[in-house]
């Protein structure tokens, strides 16, 4: 079953809310570091509609450390 998923973008203006969406395009964020350790990820299905960040996801960061091995002492 896949989640919808939704996460807080940082901007100029302050953090807007971004989703649902599918979360084959979430993994995809990940990869491209649209989505970072220290980003809030929310879905009502994986985190029961709780805010929480993606360092708190083991399958997110996962699929972080494998795509940003560089940065993986960092978080």
């Amino acid at each position: 079953m896949s989640a919808d998923w939704f996460y807080m973008k940082k901007g100029f203006f302050g953090s807007k809310n971004v989703g649902p969406i599918a979360e084959s395009d979430f993994l995809h964020n990940i990869e491209k570091g649209l989505i970072k350790p220290e980003t809030l990820v929310c879905s009502t299905t994986k985190t029961h509609g709780h805010w929480i960040h993606l360092r708190d996801i083991r399958a997110g960061m996962q699929v972080w450390d494998k795509t940003h091995p560089a940065d993986k002492k960092a978080v």
